[in-house]
């Protein structure tokens, strides 16, 4: 029962998650996409070739269809991280409903998004081969799956190491253990560089700017909003407001 609560109420969170996204993503997002497809036309025209008739058009696709991507996406994030959250809690420290959500989202923003696209940032149409989609892909949601293991391999550690050598320096030493694991990892992974030079560079800069800023807005929606809703009814549900540090009951 306690699971199934949290998790409903993580996909309500994901789903006003991807709701801010796609307001995001919409007003900084797309004009990126738009620079680097006039780009694309202009190679086309170039070089006298023809896209032929969208089957979607531009218009659905920046709209409805960014839409409904995101908010799929942010509810599926949520559900996940509901179940994160579950065992998460009375396990980091001594922190409060809300402070674990918060850690939690920072720390799965990091391992899940902002490590892997140091080495894979997120590139526009026309910035890249269209015959590499999948290697790139594949080597992206690889970079993914090793960061978070190392991120869970390194908790672990600082949790063994608490008892020993305190918050502070357990903190510090399996953060260290993470960004040497991690930096290895990323060196030895290809590197893919396609970009065309003459790519406009304020186009690529925008576009990855606004995906880093899609990822904030949807993680910071998810840690902030999950953890008052989940202090709000450990609140209501126990005596005169007090603390509880079980696990919560929801």
């Amino acid at each position: 029962m306690v699971v199934r609560t949290l998790l409903i109420r993580g996909m309500v969170v994901g789903l006003a998650a991807g709701l801010l996204s796609w307001l995001f993503s919409y007003s900084f997002g797309e004009p990126g996409i738009e620079g680097a497809i006039a780009f694309e036309e202009r190679l086309s025209l170039a070089a006298g070739q023809s896209h032929g008739v969208e089957l979607v058009s531009r218009g659905v696709q920046s709209t409805i269809g960014l839409g409904v991507a995101l908010l799929l996406f942010g509810v599926a994030i949520g559900g996940l991280f509901a179940i994160a959250y579950a065992v998460a809690y009375g396990r980091i420290a001594s922190l409060s409903p809300r402070a674990t959500a918060l850690v939690l989202a920072a720390g799965a923003f990091l391992a899940v998004f902002l490590v892997p696209f140091l080495k894979y940032p997120a590139n526009p149409p026309a910035s890249s081969e269209d015959s590499t989609v999948g290697q790139r892909t594949g080597l992206y949601l690889v970079l993914v799956l090793v960061s978070v293991i190392l991120a869970l391999a390194s908790t672990a550690l600082g949790r063994r190491l608490y008892p020993r050598v305190g918050a502070w320096n357990a903190a510090l030493l399996a953060s260290g253990l993470y960004v040497v694991t991690i930096s290895v990892a990323m060196f030895v992974m290809p590197t893919v560089s396609e970009t065309p030079a003459d790519f406009p560079a304020t186009v690529l800069y925008d576009f990855r700017l606004a995906s880093l800023g899609n990822q904030v807005v949807l993680w910071a929606t998810i840690g902030l909003l999950f953890g008052w809703l989940t202090d709000r009814s450990l609140r209501h549900r126990s005596p005169a407001g007090e603390r509880v540090d079980s696990a919560p009951v929801v």
